[in-house]
């Protein structure tokens, strides 16, 4: 039975919405936590009252994006079960366990401290408090890693197998799935974003207050702890990016040459396109704008090797799919006769291409009757959308520069007590609010539309990841998500910007209330 196209463009569609919409709290959650067990330990150390009334402040804030974190991260789960249910029976062997755990530390580990934060702070000590805050910091990155492993096995699937008889793939060795090194370098990257997204959030909003003239010494100490810790996490982005690029370049080169626009592999060491406008009809960039050598520092930390072209790896596409069609033809053959020896040998030998034999099951019923002309089309399939990967990489690397200066420029200004003394500077400040937020929802898009059409890397194509439901099933599921996330999107921001436009003045935090007058 042929695939419907229309089945796994929703149903990608409504994975894509949820995901990115999610994917607003996450690195906020991420980031904030951290800034209040810093400020927390200030507090602690020097037992000023300013201190805990910012962690307290803050905290309201971060309370809010936390509840809607973990609400839009439970509605994601459902489509696993609804629009990808052969996707979950292949991989569930893998998912099982950092799922689990993911799940444990969000919902039991997460939830019961935030409970003990908001309510501790007058029935435990300063330093149990202080202890609960740095463990939730811990714990919410200790979710992200069992998220991001599971993430970073479709990149790169490792430490598991395909066993034709249950038609899944099986772990072989956890040890190897959790220290994947895709998984260590999207952990320690994502999360270095999400301190970004937190100092930059922090730092936005304490310049509206000082535009504002409100609470001002309660913002000014704000912006410092932002200014320091944005500074640190901003600059520790590229670098761990430039970790992630290695890992493209090493696992994912299609991803790789998509994300440059690289139609033909250069001579050794390549150039860096830093723009141009990809032609996908011509398969050429027009107008490009080169940097000699960087792409292959950047993609090999090398100067003599190569970097394959789009182009080339099309070519290797078909290579590997004529390999894959004997790995077909052998699983079917142990279906049938599950001791065939020979059979066994075949897939032994072939197996890894097996996935790209699959890919032909969108254009033909059985791949093994595919046409010269279908399997052109699957080896061109391959090919991710360029020009949206190009321009999507482009703008979140120019952003991460733009962090580094502005947090260089607000740490500058806080070393010399001059963060009150510019309007200009505090208007950019504020402006620049939404800057990481984009910048982390176009990292996603280049981390997971860039790996289409796989849904594991060189394993298992998208289209076939979907369950067996009809356009209109799919339609009413994803006009359900969409209100449903809307109504959450609405409340969000109608809560955020009542407790922002409040303050800690208008919510009693700070000043302290001063006593009454003895009578």
């Amino acid at each position: 039975m042929m695939i419907d196209a229309e089945v796994v463009t929703l149903s990608r569609l409504q994975f894509a919405l949820t995901a990115l919409y999610h994917f607003l709290f996450v690195p906020l959650t991420l980031g904030l936590v951290w800034i209040l067990a810093i400020m927390e330990s200030v507090y602690v150390m020097t037992g000023r009252e300013v201190w805990k009334r910012m962690v307290q402040y803050w905290g309201v804030l971060f309370g809010i994006n936390f509840a809607m974190g973990v609400a839009t991260g439970v509605t994601m789960e459902f489509q696993f079960g609804m629009n990808w249910a052969y996707y979950s029976h292949y991989v569930g062997d893998v998912f099982g366990t950092p799922l689990a755990i993911e799940g444990l530390m969000a919902f039991f580990l997460e939830a019961t401290l935030v409970g003990v934060f908001f309510m501790g702070w007058e029935r435990i000590s300063r330093v149990q408090h202080l202890l609960v805050t740095w463990f939730l910091a811990l714990g919410t990155s200790l979710s992200a890693l069992w998220i991001l492993v599971a993430n970073a096995w479709m990149q790169h699937p490792a430490g598991a197998a395909f066993d034709p008889q249950t038609m899944r793939m099986e772990v072989t060795s956890f040890a190897e799935v959790f220290f994947n090194p895709v998984a260590q370098d999207k952990f320690v990257h994502t999360v270095s974003a999400g301190y970004v997204l937190g100092s930059m959030f922090v730092l936005s909003i304490s310049a509206w207050f000082l535009l504002r003239g409100r609470n001002v010494d309660f913002a000014k100490r704000s912006m410092t702890v932002a200014a320091s810790f944005g500074l640190a996490a901003a600059l520790s982005v590229v670098v761990l990016g430039d970790a992630s690029g290695y890992s493209v370049s090493l696992n994912q080169k299609m991803k790789m040459a998509a994300i440059e626009a690289m139609w033909h592999t250069e001579p050794a060491p390549a150039a860096f396109t830093v723009v141009g406008i990809p032609d996908t009809r011509a398969r050429t960039t027009h107008a490009a704008i080169k940097l000699p050598w960087v792409l292959g520092l950047i993609g090999t930390h090398s100067i003599d090797q190569t970097i394959p072209g789009i182009a080339e790896l099309v070519e290797d596409a078909k290579a590997r799919i004529g390999q894959g069609l004997k790995a077909y033809d052998a699983m079917l053959a142990l279906r049938r006769n599950p001791d065939d020896a020979q059979a066994k040998a075949v897939l032994a030998a072939n197996g890894q291409d097996l996935g790209y034999a699959l890919l032909l099951k969108r254009y033909a019923d059985d791949p093994r009757q595919a046409t010269p002309a279908q399997i052109q089309q699957a080896a061109d399939s391959t090919i991710p959308n360029v020009p949206v990967l190009f321009w999507a990489f482009r703008i979140m690397v120019g952003c991460g520069f733009y962090f580094i200066a502005l947090f260089a420029l607000s740490f500058w200004k806080a070393s010399k007590r001059r963060l009150d003394t510019q309007r200009g500077y505090l208007r950019l400040a504020l402006w620049s609010l939404p800057l990481p937020w984009i910048a982390a929802e176009l990292g996603w898009i280049v981390a997971e539309y860039g790996r289409q059409p796989w849904a594991i890397e060189g394993v298992l194509p998208t289209a076939l990841g979907v369950s067996s439901v009809s356009a209109g099933q799919v339609w009413s599921s994803l006009g359900g998500f969409v209100l449903f996330y809307t109504a959450l999107a609405v409340v969000d921001a109608l809560l955020m910007l009542k407790f922002v436009r409040k303050g800690p003045d208008g919510l009693g935090i700070w000043p302290p209330a001063q006593p009454a007058d003895a009578h």
